[in-house]
């Protein structure tokens, strides 16, 4: 776990249409099913200019605390002034100081399991967007590694 400082960067992808919240684990309900519309629709291919093959899953618009409603984002990574393709839409994660923690194991329980541990830590989080990365280390499901970002007070 160490603190970075990541400069804005814009993405294309899908976004739940209404917030979501962990309570009664209704947030893992409705961001898998994103996930699974994301994926059988294969949006990452209709995304245009593409900075990496990575995709991000994005938490934000924060209504309070991790028990409080949040809006939740998929996408990819995209050069500025990229074109958002009909059916997609755009999402800009915010420069910004942010806290970052590996999730390693097997899917999807490393990353459920890292949330659980986050939202007992004493971590100072900003609740302004946290964000997952999702790249070649996660392909494995069996031992994947998953980059998990924490917006931070600075």
């Amino acid at each position: 776990m160490y603190t970075v400082e990541l400069e804005e960067t814009k993405l294309v992808g899908l976004a739940l249409k209404e917030k979501t919240t962990n309570v009664n684990e209704q947030s893992s309900i409705d961001c898998g099913n994103l996930w699974q519309e994301f994926e059988k629709g294969k949006y990452a291919e209709m995304i245009p200019n593409k900075l990496t093959e990575e995709i991000l899953a994005v938490y934000h618009q924060y209504e309070g605390d991790h028990t409080q409603p949040f809006s939740y984002f998929i996408g990819c990574k995209v050069k500025p002034g990229t074109e958002v393709p009909a059916g997609l839409e755009t999402l800009t994660i915010a420069k910004g100081t942010y806290q970052r923690i590996d999730a390693k194991g097997k899917m999807p329980d490393c990353v459920a399991n890292a949330w659980k541990e986050i939202w007992v830590s004493d971590i100072p989080r900003s609740y302004k967007m946290d964000f997952e990365v999702y790249d070649e280390k996660s392909k494995d499901w069996n031992d994947a590694e998953v980059e998990v970002y924490l917006s931070v007070e600075s």
